[in-house]
């Protein structure tokens, strides 16, 4: 990712900050190590498509970087010893990352609230805002904990 990134360095540091808040929330929630291991690599690659959706379609858009994240991240972890399995979850995640209602597993909901916990910081967003966030996304203890703690 850093590789890929090169020097955007801010990019490469929100990816870094969205992986450290999910493991902490994956951990936080008890999950099973394969779970943690899907949430850890699904947040360090979660925006790879940004920067082929700004050459594409001159947008970071959410739903541009669902488009073109995939097929980065799958080409990534293929030349791993990753079973299938795992990069097809992974991907999903990554193409899905900014359509919440297709949240199907607790995997997904942890990489949507740390990339959340990161982006109120990065968008200095309002209280109001963040608020209706919390109500809205966060499902998790360790995630609500958090964004209260933090935020609200």
């Amino acid at each position: 990712m850093i590789q890929y990134f090169g020097q955007d360095v801010r990019r490469i540091n929100h990816a870094l900050k969205v992986y450290g808040f999910a493991g902490c929330i994956a951990r936080g929630e008890n999950m099973i190590a394969q779970e943690v291991f899907v949430v850890e690599l699904a947040a360090i690659l979660h925006d790879i498509g940004i920067k082929q959706a700004e050459k594409k379609y001159n947008s970071s858009s959410g739903h541009y970087q669902e488009v073109e994240g995939p097929a980065i991240a799958r080409n990534i972890l293929s030349g791993t010893d990753l079973d299938n399995e795992i990069i097809e979850r992974v991907c999903f995640i990554i193409g899905h990352h900014h359509s919440y209602q297709k949240i199907d597993g607790p995997d997904f909901q942890v990489l949507v609230e740390a990339d959340f916990l990161v982006n109120i910081c990065e968008d200095s967003m309002e209280k109001h805002s963040v608020e209706r966030i919390r109500k809205q996304y966060f499902k998790t203890h360790t995630g609500i904990s958090m964004i209260e703690s933090m935020y609200l």
